[in-house]
């Protein structure tokens, strides 16, 4: 078995809770689409792991959310790392973790992927 490594990408997305947001549907949507898909994209330039795999997304932010509200937030980060894995992201070859911690300055979000790396399980 090969060691686990780590693949650690800090997105430049501000992560928020969406669950209390009123807001028309299409600007929901078009952050939905965004996010998804800048995650992807910055995932892109690396091949993606062997499974199973974990992924830890983290929030980095002046505010903490809490847990269901995180996870939530997350939703099309989550999305994004699926497509890139090729897989639906209720796979159970896939664990999801949550994190989050207080930071200054600009909000943002991390995504690490810790699995093996290579071709052939």
């Amino acid at each position: 078995m090969n060691a686990s490594e780590v693949i650690h990408i800090p997105l430049p997305l501000k992560i928020v809770s969406v669950a209390n947001l009123r807001e028309h549907w299409t600007t929901r949507a078009g952050r939905a689409r965004m996010q998804r898909a800048t995650t992807a994209a910055l995932l892109r330039a690396h091949k993606p792991p062997l499974l199973p795999i974990t992924v830890v997304l983290t929030r980095v932010a002046a505010r903490q959310l809490d847990s269901d509200n995180l996870a939530h937030a997350f939703k099309a980060c989550r999305d994004g790392v699926a497509d890139w894995l090729g897989v639906p992201d209720n796979d159970p070859r896939v664990t999801w973790e949550y994190g989050q911690r207080k930071g200054k300055g600009c909000a943002m979000a991390e995504v690490a992927v810790i699995g093996r790396m290579g071709l052939t399980p």
